[in-house]
């Protein structure tokens, strides 16, 4: 089958055929960032600016900053399945994406909750190895993890983590890249992201791949940039939103890709840490407020109002 090849324009808002009627409640389930550019930081940010509501389940508490993990604190599985709980005991779960799900135990817990549980879209962020090349998991979780997307709607893994999926060696280029994921996808009936942001091409390119063997193609180009920590939390978390509010693949990864493109274009003015910043979460949020200043009422009645007399609010 021919591929489906959908092209985007930098720097360019794509918003044709986004659902806009729908406010997805998007849960998070993933290790900590306390600098705010990873982990459960920046999925809610990231959940936020695609126009979800978020909630956050932490499976690990990470000590990291823009210079790299210090400490990992894994904290019981019976107090992972008690947040899973008190979330699905009282919030419908739209979507749903993992991230950092460090050990065996905690990958098994999740699981066994999303048994009772389960969203209508469900991305893993396969968190195995790290953009170095070092392994963050043991084998025993490697083997819990690779079973464990077989009931993702979705995985996104980096180049190194699709190796270890397809038990491969990883690619060096798109075409090996996009190949490994046709035949799992095929093999497990899950779609694949494929991510060619760890090669070295001059053009990043996002390739959804579908068991089917459709693909769908978003270009952005590479920057020379270093704000670039927590990009592969951040695409996951916006792209499980936009599906989650009811849009097609293509939709949701041609806004997803534009979107982060803008958002690690920007990150750099932050001027959050000395090492590998963050991407700029809100930029594209920030300067909608300055394109579309508010509309004064002709009647005051009208307008809603926050009035501070003598500490008073009213």
């Amino acid at each position: 089958m021919e591929p489906d090849l959908v092209h985007t324009s930098e720097g360019m808002s794509i918003v044709t055929s986004l659902n806009l009627d729908v406010v997805p409640r998007v849960l998070s389930i993933a290790g900590t960032d306390p600098s705010g550019g990873a982990g459960t930081a920046a999925d809610l940010k990231s959940i936020t600016a695609a126009g979800g509501y978020g909630m956050a389940v932490v499976s690990s508490l990470v000590a990291q900053n823009t210079h790299g993990v210090r400490a990992i604190h894994t904290p019981p599985t019976t107090f992972l399945a008690a947040q899973l709980q008190a979330v699905s005991d009282d919030v419908t779960i739209d979507a749903m994406k993992t991230g950092m799900l460090g050990t065996a135990e905690i990958i098994e817990t999740v699981s066994a909750w999303l048994d009772d549980h389960p969203p209508q879209v469900l991305v893993v962020d396969p968190v195995m190895v790290a953009t170095s090349g070092d392994r963050l998991i043991d084998r025993r979780a490697e083997h819990a993890m690779i079973q464990f997307c077989t009931r993702a709607t979705l995985v996104t893994p980096n180049i190194d983590e699709l190796a270890v999926l397809t038990g491969a060696t990883p690619a060096t280029n798109e075409s090996e890249a996009i190949a490994q994921a046709s035949d799992w996808a095929a093999t497990t009936g899950v779609s694949v992201l494929v991510k060619t942001g760890h090669l070295t091409s001059r053009r990043i390119t996002n390739t959804w791949v579908g068991p089917e063997g459709v693909r769908t193609s978003a270009y952005a180009t590479r920057l020379a940039v270093t704000s670039t920590h927590g990009t592969g939390c951040s695409l996951s978390a916006a792209l499980v939103t936009r599906l989650g509010a009811g849009d097609d693949p293509a939709t949701a990864l041609l806004w997803v890709t534009d979107w982060l493109h803008e958002a690690i274009q920007h990150g750099e003015a932050l001027n959050v840490g000395t090492g590998q910043g963050p991407v700029d979460h809100s930029y594209r949020s920030r300067r909608s407020l300055v394109e579309t200043p508010p509309t004064a009422s002709k009647n005051p009645s009208e307008t809603p109002s926050l009035n501070l007399i003598q500490g008073e609010v009213r």
